[in-house]
């Protein structure tokens, strides 16, 4: 058995979530971290058009932050009361060589923490876990030198409307899917199985990746070299030019 490290944590800021996410994967320590939003958030892939993908007006309307990833992927709504958001930082020998079967391997351990809690999750390729054939988590992956972030959403609540008028879902984009309209497309946990107690799903997902990793994970801190880079990748996540680059 390995021994990783599992952080977790209250809510931070959109900038200072990516901020750590950064740090954690320049440390390159296995580390599983649990997080939350406050406030809310969108978040969009690096290579994404933010104007394409978000509603900008509507995000400053509510008071909705904005922020550019490192990793791909697309535009993500991150709820303050409604999910629970994930990272994955672990050396590439630990997961299989490609980026769709590492992914599927870090995805069938959200399936399994789902599973602690009665909820038939299946792993849906690229990158999705589904419920019912809906969507309840989806997660994004970048690597830098020999090391892979995988981060990623679990809805525990879902504001569908919200969502969707934070976020730009195309017409055509829905009509691929076969389905008549976005919100169709996603579930949470509360519609599954009722309402649920955050520390259960933290807990649950925590066994899910020591059970499909086979490793221990103690709760631990951030080091104090992690905790020096975050103020200045903060920094560059709080970046207008950053964000609106595309």
């Amino acid at each position: 058995m390995q021994t990783w490290r599992f952080i977790d944590h209250g809510p931070r800021d959109a900038a200072t979530n990516m901020a750590i996410d950064e740090a954690l994967l320049m440390s390159g320590r296995p580390t599983l971290r649990l997080y939350t939003w406050s406030p809310s958030a969108v978040s969009i892939g690096y290579f994404q058009a933010i104007r394409e993908e978000v509603n900008l007006e509507a995000c400053k309307r509510e008071g909705v932050e904005v922020v550019r990833r490192i990793s791909g992927g697309g535009a993500v709504y991150h709820d303050a009361q409604g999910e629970i958001t994930y990272s994955l930082v672990v050396p590439e020998a630990a997961v299989p060589g490609t980026v769709q079967d590492s992914c599927a391997a870090i995805c069938s351990a959200l399936v399994a923490g789902l599973r602690e809690m009665g909820v038939e999750a299946v792993f849906s390729p690229l990158n999705d876990v589904v419920v019912n054939g809906k969507k309840i988590s989806g997660s994004a992956q970048t690597r830098r030198h020999g090391v892979v972030l995988q981060h990623g959403t679990v809805l525990v609540d879902l504001d569908a409307i919200r969502m969707f008028s934070l976020l730009r879902v195309s017409a055509a984009k829905i009509a691929d899917k076969g389905i008549a309209a976005a919100s169709q497309r996603v579930t949470s946990l509360r519609a599954e199985v009722g309402a649920v107690d955050p520390r259960a799903v933290r807990e649950a997902l925590r066994k899910g990746f020591a059970r499909v990793f086979d490793a221990d994970l103690p709760p631990e801190t951030l080091t104090d070299e992690e905790k020096e880079r975050i103020p200045g990748l903060r920094e560059k996540y709080a970046r207008r030019q950053w964000n609106l680059q595309r």
